[in-house]
């Protein structure tokens, strides 16, 4: 097959248009052309009001190596390369110790998946409940501020990427094409074929769950075991050998091989691993708040006249800015038409973040407005970040209240640095409510200084941004993992063979997308372990 990029159509296209296309690029005739599909479709905003698709697309010809000899110094026609994805072993042996995967987020339910469909019938720990449960508890936060610490927006099934806008992008290397392999799987479960092809794919959480759901049945089928409500409280190692796990009720499972899949909120497994001894660095994170926009302010501004069309829906922005004290501030995370949620995982303190569903209807915009910070800024043992995190959540708690009510400001008052005392045409959307105040509290003086200074520079990028009604919403912690859980070429830990540190909570991955391939490559090198194992024992 041949690929073709960077072929340019407006948004009222038809599958006419599309094969015209490919004609008038390849110079064939329609009787040459046996079937094409879309590999990628983007869109072209650098011009407000004109915006236009740019797709790459795979094509069946009958006239392929005439076309590839006409076409070898044009970069926009080259061979289809190989995607298809290819188990590197796989095994009909009953293993004597199963492998086990410590978390069902994305990164540990792929893991989990792949060491399933090779041969390996790992046990899934989660130390949340399943999906279904897990949403009535979360849902019950949001609505009656009724909180489960083992039941939320971070823990259970799917883990935090089940109540997140659910996007699958991301800016990873991925020589190897194994975020095909998460994409065609998810597609299989249940998400809309779209998410193959479209630049920024996402699902939306109401279809998450469903998706999830079905992940673990299959899992299941294989030979796969999950275990709900199934905190590791130790890892055995002896001899810097990993040699099974405890339960928070006691039980002792065996294994040579522990995928440890838990995600960037994961604090209690951290401290015991660092006291295990368990070989961990401090790594830079980024904290801020949740800013809410109307959407139509957003649309307007990025599409101009195009704002609503149907194939557009709802816009999205990316902004950075370099501040004079040195710092960054980045939006992150950002959900069009979606919600600031209820975040966090411990009892007495206030976390943001943002979701949306797959329409991504809502009036509001929102995102996270974040300075990144260093180790430099939180210093002493490797898991102090810990701490750092934990103290400004709870000045969040505090400050709205302390019934989990969020504090908020309006951006005017916040850039004058005044208290707000009345909302104004936004209406924020983060439930059990937003308790306004002062934020300036909220964050270290150089967060409150960056943010300060970069909502005026956001605003000349994207007019409105500053707008003097719009929300901010603290405080926002979990952008990432405080800690790195440092592994070798292998993936095993440093100091610790058997181990198998792996996606966000680790260090090794932000968002979906990245935590499922991480997934997959850790499961690949368990797999290669354990097969290397047998194959030895036979000899």
């Amino acid at each position: 097959m041949l690929r073709l990029s960077e072929v340019k159509l407006p948004l009222d296209r038809t599958e006419a248009d599309i094969q015209s296309a490919i004609l008038k690029k390849l110079s064939i005739a329609p009787k040459d052309l046996i079937r094409y599909t879309i590999f990628k479709r983007s869109y072209d905003a650098r011009k407000r009001g004109a915006v236009s698709f740019v797709y790459i697309i795979d094509v069946e010809t009958t006239r392929e190596q005439q076309l590839l000899q006409r076409f070898k110094k044009d970069i926009h026609v080259v061979p289809t390369p190989d995607t298809s994805y290819r188990y590197v072993t796989q095994t009909a042996t009953k293993i004597e110790q199963r492998p086990i995967v410590i978390g069902c987020g994305p990164c540990g339910m792929f893991a989990g998946l792949l060491l399933a469909q090779m041969g390996f019938r790992p046990i899934v720990l989660e130390r949340g409940k399943a999906v279904h449960e897990r949403s009535v508890d979360t849902f019950g936060f949001w609505s009656k501020a009724k909180f489960n610490p083992e039941s939320n927006a971070q823990f259970g099934e799917g883990g935090a990427g089940t109540f997140s806008d659910g996007k699958l992008y991301s800016r990873i290397k991925d020589a190897q094409h194994h975020g095909r392999k998460v994409l065609a799987e998810l597609v299989s479960a249940g998400a809309a074929p779209e998410i193959l092809y479209i630049n920024k794919p996402h699902i939306g959480t109401y279809r998450l769950v469903k998706i999830v759901e079905n992940i673990r049945h299959t899992i299941e089928s294989l030979g796969g075991e999950i275990r709900f409500q199934s905190r590791v409280e130790n890892i055995q190692i002896e001899n810097g050998q990993v040699c099974g796990v405890t339960l928070a009720n006691g039980e002792y499972l065996p294994s040579n091989h522990v995928v440890l899949a838990v995600g960037h909120s994961a604090r209690d497994t951290f401290e015991m691993l660092h006291h295990a001894g368990v070989y961990i660095e401090p790594k830079p994170f980024s904290i801020g708040f949740r800013v809410e926009h109307p959407q139509t302010v957003i649309d307007k501004c990025r599409l101009g006249s195009q704002a609503g069309h149907p194939m557009l829906g709802a816009a999205d922005y990316s902004l950075v800015h370099h501040c004079n004290n040195g710092r960054s501030v980045y939006s992150f995370c950002m959900c069009p038409g979606g919600q600031v949620v209820a975040a966090t995982s411990e009892v007495g303190r206030v976390v943001t973040n943002g979701m949306s569903q797959y329409e991504r209807s809502g009036k509001n915009a929102n995102s996270g407005i974040v300075v990144g910070i260093t180790p430099a800024d939180y210093p002493g043992s490797p898991i102090a970040g810990i701490e750092f995190q934990r103290r400004l959540e709870e000045k969040a708690f505090e400050l709205g209240g302390g019934t989990y009510q969020a504090p908020g400001q309006l951006i005017g008052d916040f850039l004058a640095g005044v208290p707000s005392v009345q909302l104004g045409s936004v209406k924020p959307s983060y439930k059990p409510g937003v308790n306004l105040c002062n934020l300036s509290s909220c964050l270290p003086d150089y967060a409150i200084e960056a943010i300060r200074e970069a909502i005026p520079a956001f605003d000349k990028q994207l007019d409105g941004f500053a707008m003097h009604d719009a929300v901010l919403t603290g405080v926002e912690t979990r952008t990432s993992s405080p800690i790195c859980i440092k592994r070798g070429d292998d993936y095993q830990s440093l100091n610790t063979k058997g181990l198998y540190p792996a996606g966000e909570g680790a260090g090794y991955a932000g968002g979906i997308l990245s935590a499922g391939v991480d997934g997959i490559k850790v499961a690949e090198a368990v797999a290669l372990s354990i097969q290397k194992t047998v194959n030895a024992c036979r000899d």
